[in-house]
């Protein structure tokens, strides 16, 4: 399972600026991965371990700004077309990590 966080924040004052880079930390923090400057992914093992992590991300919401949160299978994020340029490029696999309980 794979969760995605797509988002589009103000940046528009000094103060909305740190708003947003707190949230990409929060993201950081909590093991997610940075596919594009407002995508975030991360592996979750199963459906509720994902709704931890999403759970995470809700409550470091900003005030203001979109947040959108997707779930996806292996398979699905598997058949994503990825391209640099024209160029086919294979996805970044991210880092595998150990989670102890």
């Amino acid at each position: 399972m794979w969760v995605l966080v797509f988002f589009d924040l103000l940046t528009e004052t000094r103060t909305d600026c740190k708003v947003a880079t707190r949230f990409r930390k929060n993201l950081f923090d909590d093991g997610f991965t940075m596919l594009q400057f407002s995508i975030y992914l991360r592996f979750c093992a199963s459906r509720e371990n994902a709704e931890v992590h999403i759970k995470r991300t809700k409550m470091n919401l900003p005030k203001k700004g979109k947040v959108c949160i997707m779930q996806i299978t292996d398979k699905q994020f598997g058949m994503i077309e990825l391209f640099h340029g024209q160029k086919e490029t294979e996805p970044e696999t991210p880092t595998q990590q150990l989670e102890l309980f």
